[in-house]
């Protein structure tokens, strides 16, 4: 273990069949109103919309509407969610969804009394909140950003042309969440594989960096394990109850800022994934996926040691009589046959990838000075080409 650091995490969670039990207590340590952000409207559609309002109705809080939190929320959307808070007062908002969903609530959250121009001071400054910020809360839906437990917001600014994080403090972590396992059962196939390729490549993107012996490496190797049995079982029985709790706590521990001490981390993949998405809309997990390949046998000459260790710690790979280079290349070689086997995409094309706009997602990407290699755009490009 290298470095100094300190974990704190102040999410309180609820977990299991009878986590929504735990709403109306939680609800009832907040104030009069509260803004329920949810999505496109399949919880109105599965009775968890039903469950919620009922534990709001049982608090005795006023309610004001946000419906419509698209899957990559736009800095448009946070401005009316923005709006919504001030208006009415809010005193808390409960995000019912995924991660876009959660990720929305926090951006509001510390957007709505923000007197800047909120995008320059959080997405592009990366700076930290210096107005007062609401409380958010959440029920869990679907599974994969991990952003029940952590501080990051992902949005859009289509004005701008730029999809980009930003990890606030913990002030900004949800103040609880709900995770009922079965809320997850109502998500479609494809979205449901998407989210468990978005929870491997977060392990992942904190896994490939540093060179030191690192306990949280080998915390990592197990939650990278758990999550390719159970969601080999997932895939094959989407309603098999242990795989998806299983794959839900999983995704909670991969990023909720556990796995990044002692650690550095690299996030260039995400960054290349939140350019694709700007600019097809295409499902955050499935952009993570068509690019991981090519990206990972690009710089791994450059962390051979690391994607040995992969290969032998979470493959199996047996590394006898093998270079290092054989080795890393079979770990690779097994990733892509889990991707296969559980159904991700593989090519960007598949997203709407084109030769016409590629050289418009490059110049979206971020590149950061971190990981095993930091890239040159020439080199963004190239990733991006031996994707399609």
């Amino acid at each position: 273990m290298n470095g100094n650091f300190t974990f704190h995490n102040p999410t309180r969670l609820h977990f299991g069949e009878d986590a929504m039990g735990h709403l109306t207590g939680e609800l009832k340590n907040y104030g009069t109103t509260v803004m329920l952000s949810y999505g496109g409207g399949s919880i109105k559609r599965n009775g968890i919309y039903e469950a919620v309002t009922a534990a709001l109705k049982e608090a005795g809080k006023t309610v004001v509407e946000d419906g419509g939190v698209m899957p990559n929320p736009t800095y448009e959307k946070v401005m009316h969610g923005c709006q919504l808070v001030r208006d009415n007062k809010v005193d808390l908002i409960l995000a019912v969804g995924g991660g876009s969903t959660i990720d929305y609530a926090k951006a509001v959250s510390a957007s709505a009394y923000c007197t800047e121009d909120a995008w320059q001071k959080y997405w592009v400054r990366q700076e930290k909140p210096e107005c007062p910020t609401v409380a958010v809360g959440a029920v869990l839906t679907m599974v994969g950003t991990g952003s029940e437990m952590n501080g990051g917001s992902v949005i859009t600014n289509r004005k701008e042309g730029f999809k980009r994080g930003k990890v606030f403090g913990t002030a900004l972590f949800p103040k609880f969440a709900i995770l009922n396992p079965r809320f997850t059962m109502t998500v479609p196939q494809y979205q449901m594989v998407a989210g468990f390729f978005d929870i491997m490549s977060h392990l992942m993107e904190q896994y490939f960096a540093g060179t030191a012996d690192c306990t949280t490496d080998y915390i990592n190797e197990g939650l990278m394990r758990s999550l390719i049995h159970a969601s080999r079982i997932a895939a094959k029985d989407p309603q098999n109850y242990e795989a998806r709790a299983n794959i839900m706590w999983t995704a909670t521990w991969a990023l909720n800022t556990l796995l990044k001490c002692g650690k550095g981390g690299d996030w260039e993949v995400h960054q290349i994934g939140h350019a694709i998405g700007l600019v097809t809309d295409a499902t955050h997990g499935m952009t993570l996926a068509s690019v991981s390949l090519p990206y990972y046998r690009h710089v791994m000459h450059d962390g051979l040691h690391q994607f040995v260790r992969f290969a032998v710690n979470v493959w199996g790979v047996r590394p006898e009589g093998k270079s290092d280079e054989q080795v890393a290349m079979e770990g690779l070689a097994c990733l892509e046959s889990w991707m296969k086997e559980i159904g991700v995409v593989l090519h960007s094309k598949e997203l709407g990838v084109t030769e016409e706009n590629l050289e418009q997602v490059a110049d979206a990407v971020l590149i950061l000075p971190v990981g095993y290699r930091t890239l040159t755009r020439d080199e963004v490009v190239q990733i991006l080409r031996e994707s399609m």
